[in-house]
C-alpha cells in the first residue's frame, strides 16, 4: 500500500457557501496497481487526485503517501515528498515549449540535485522505456501530442517514484495514441509502481486493475466489469 485515505473529505468555504468538494471517503492506494478514478466534470474526481498528490491538505480525516501522515507535514515536507515519491503525468503534457524533449525529462533530477552522469544515465533509461529515445532532441511542438504525452510520463517516471498520479492523460490523444500511453501506464503498473489516473473516458475501463467512480463528491469502488459513467 502507497496510501491510505480515511475518513478523508475536502470542504471549501467561499464567502457564505460551504462546497464539499469530496466527502468523507476510505480508499487504499496499492503497489503493483493501475487504479481508475473515473466520473463527471466536477464530480470530485481532480479532489480525490489533488489529495493523493500532497498539494491540498483533507478538511477532515487522515491521508497517509508512503508511510508518512500528510495531515501533519508543513508545506516544506510535502514539497519534498512530492519530488522524491510523486511523478505527476497532465493533460496538456505541461513540457517546457524551449526545451527538448530530453531537457524536459531531465529536470526534476536536476532539482534533486543528482549528479550530471546520473541524470543523463537515468533520462535515457526513462526515454527507452517510453519509446522515444530517437526524439530527445526534438522539441515539444515537434513532437505529436501522443509524443508529448510519452514525454510527460518519462518525466514522471525518471525520478523512480513509487505513485505516479494521471490527469485525463489522454484526453488530447487519438485512438492508436492512447492505447500507447495507457499500455505503457499498465506495463507500469504491472511492474510494480502504483499508478493512478483520473478520467471520464470509460475506453479506459479495460486498462485497469481496479476502478474507483466518483459522482456528486462521493467515492466508491466499482466492480471493473460494471463500471459505467451517470
Amino acid at each position: 500500500m502507497i496510501a491510505q485515505l480515511e475518513q478523508v473529505n475536502k470542504i471549501y468555504k467561499v464567502g457564505d457557501n460551504v462546497i464539499t468538494a469530496l466527502q468523507k471517503t476510505d480508499l487504499q492506494v496499492n503497489e503493483g496497481e493501475l487504479l481508475l478514478i473515473i466520473g463527471p466534470s466536477g464530480s470530485g474526481k481532480t479532489t480525490l487526485l489533488s489529495l493523493l498528490g500532497c498539494v491540498i491538505y483533507p478538511t477532515e480525516g487522515k491521508l497517509w503517501v508512503d508511510g508518512k501522515e500528510i495531515n501533519k507535514m508543513n508545506q516544506n515536507q510535502l514539497a519534498k515528498l512530492r519530488l522524491h515519491t510523486i511523478g505527476f503525468v497532465f493533460q496538456n503534457f505541461n513540457l517546457i515549449a524551449p526545451l527538448t524533449a530530453e531537457a524536459n525529462v531531465m529536470m526534476p533530477l536536476q532539482l534533486q540535485g543528482v549528479s550530471y552522469k546520473e541524470v543523463k544515465r537515468r533520462t535515457a533509461e526513462a526515454l527507452a522505456i517510453v519509446g522515444m529515445t530517437d526524439r530527445r532532441r526534438n522539441l515539444p511542438k515537434q513532437l505529436s501530442g501522443g509524443q508529448q504525452q510519452r514525454i510527460a510520463i518519462a518525466r514522471a517516471l525518471v525520478t523512480n517514484p513509487k505513485l505516479i498520479l494521471c490527469d485525463e492523460p489522454t484526453a488530447s490523444l487519438d485512438k492508436d495514441s492512447l492505447a500507447i500511453v495507457m499500455g505503457e501506464l499498465k506495463h507500469l503498473a504491472d511492474a510494480g509502481k502504483s499508478v493512478a489516473v483520473v478520467t471520464h473516458d470509460p475506453r479506459l475501463i479495460q486498462y485497469a486493475h481496479r476502478v474507483i467512480e466518483v459522482n456528486n463528491g462521493i467515492a466508491v469502488e466499482s466492480n471493473k466489469d460494471n463500471a459505467f459513467l451517470h
